[in-house]
C-alpha cells in the first residue's frame, strides 16, 4: 500500500466523510506482518468481535500500511486511523513523558510489574492524561517482556558493564548504560550480528531471548543475561477519543478486558517460547546463560533512576511519570534489593 503523508491524507478524509462513525475500527501496528507480535496483535483484534457480539471489528494494519510508524497518533487524531498497537516511545519527541513512561529502563524485573504499574500504581491515568490532548484515549497496555542481553564475555552484574562495548538505541537506554559505566555505540538491528563477530561491539540490547537464539546472536555471544535487566518497552493500545466516546459502556468495558487478556497472552506466549529457546541453547551446551542476582538489578536500577530524573526535567508531564513511577516502585519495594 503506498503512504501518504498526514496532510493528504487529512485532506482525502475531509473529502470522503471519513469521520462519520464507523464499528470497523482500523488499527495500525508498530510491527511488521511476519513478526510474531503482529501475529498476535491479529489474535486480539479478532477477540474484540467477540466480546462485542460483532458490535465492532478491527482490522489490524502491519507497520507503515497507512503512515510511518511514528505518524500513528496525528493519524488517530486526524481520523486516518482508528487505533493503534504502538511503542509509546515514539512519540518521546513531542513530550519527553511519553520516553519515560514507555520504558524506565532498568524499572520493572518481570512485566507483571509493569501491568501492576498501569492498572493499580496510576500507569493509566498518567497515559490518559498525555494522550487525551493528542485526541486519543488509552484502552490498555502490553508488553513483549523483558528482553534478554547479548553478550560475548561473562556478565554477572553492574561491574562487569565498566567500558563494555555495547550496542543500544539512543536515548534513555544509552543513557543508563553510560552512566553505568559502559561504552554505549549507535548500530542498526541488521548490524548487530556482524559486529559482535568482528569484535566491533562486546555486547548488545537487543530483542527477547527466542528471537536472538533464531538469529544466531548466540552463536557469536554466548554469554546470554536472561532474563534480562534492563528493557522492557509499554506497547499501548490506544484508539480515537471521539470514537471512544461514541461507544456504549458496554463496549468500551468489552475493549478493556480484551487488551487484559491480550496483554497476559502475548506475555505468556512469548515467555513459553523463551523458555523452550533457554532449553535448547542449554541442552546444546554452547552457551551460558547469565541470571543477575536481585541486589545487581537493584544497583543497576538505581544508577538508572539518576537518568530518569534528568528525563524529568524535560517537562511537566515527564516530572509527574516519574513522580508516580518511582511512588510506586517504593511502596511496592521494588527500589532496592530486600
Amino acid at each position: 500500500m503506498t503512504k501518504f503523508t498526514i496532510t493528504t491524507l487529512l485532506a482525502m478524509s475531509t473529502a470522503t466523510g471519513v469521520f462519520a462513525q464507523d464499528m470497523t475500527l482500523r488499527f495500525q501496528s508498530s510491527d511488521p506482518a511476519g513478526n510474531p507480535n503482529f501475529q498476535l496483535q491479529k489474535q486480539w483484534a479478532e477477540s474484540v468481535s467477540e466480546k462485542t457480539g460483532g458490535e465492532i471489528a478491527v482490522e489490524m494494519l502491519p507497520v507503515e500500511s497507512i503512515v510511518a510508524h511514528n505518524e500513528t497518533q496525528d493519524a488517530i487524531a486526524a481520523g486516518i486511523l482508528d487505533g493503534h498497537v504502538t511503542d509509546t516511545s515514539y512519540f518521546a519527541g513531542k513530550d519527553p513523558a511519553f520516553g519515560l513512561i514507555a520504558n524506565p529502563v532498568g524499572a520493572y524485573s518481570d512485566p507483571q510489574e509493569m501491568l501492576d504499574f498501569m492498572a493499580e500504581g496510576g500507569g493509566k491515568e498518567l497515559m490518559n492524561e498525555l494522550l487525551n490532548p493528542y485526541g486519543l484515549q488509552f484502552i490498555g497496555a502490553t508488553t513483549p517482556g523483558l528482553e534478554a542481553f547479548v553478550s560475548k564475555v561473562p556478565l554477572e552484574g553492574v561491574d562487569d558493564l565498566q567500558g563494555l562495548k555495547l550496542r543500544a538505541p539512543e536515548g534513555l537506554v544509552q543513557q543508563v548504560f553510560a552512566a553505568a559505566g559502559a561504552s554505549p555505540v549507535n548500530l542498526p538491528g541488521s548490524e548487530v550480528f556482524t559486529s559482535l563477530d568482528k569484535g566491533v561491539i562486546d555486547a548488545a540490547d537487543y530483542t527477547v531471548f527466542s528471537t536472538n537464539q533464531a538469529q544466531g546472536m548466540h552463536d557469536v555471544a554466548p554469554h546470554p543475561v536472561y532474563p534480562g535487566f534492563h528493557s522492557m518497552p509499554l506497547v499501548e493500545i490506544s484508539m480515537n477519543k471521539d470514537k471512544w466516546d461514541s461507544l456504549t459502556d458496554e463496549q468500551r468495558a468489552a475493549l478493556e478486558e480484551s487488551v487484559t487478556e491480550f496483554a497476559q497472552m502475548q506475555i505468556q506466549t512469548l515467555k513459553e517460547a523463551d523458555q523452550a529457546a533457554v532449553e535448547e541453547a542449554r541442552a546444546a551446551g554452547d552457551i551460558t546463560i547469565h541470571d543477575w542476582s536481585a541486589e545487581e538489578r537493584a544497583k543497576f536500577r538505581q544508577i538508572a533512576q539518576g537518568e530518569w530524573q534528568s528525563v524529568a526535567e524535560g517537562s511537566e508531564n515527564a516530572q509527574k511519570v516519574y513522580d508516580t513511577l518511582t511512588t510506586y516502585l517504593e511502596e511496592a519495594g521494588l527500589m532496592q534489593a530486600e
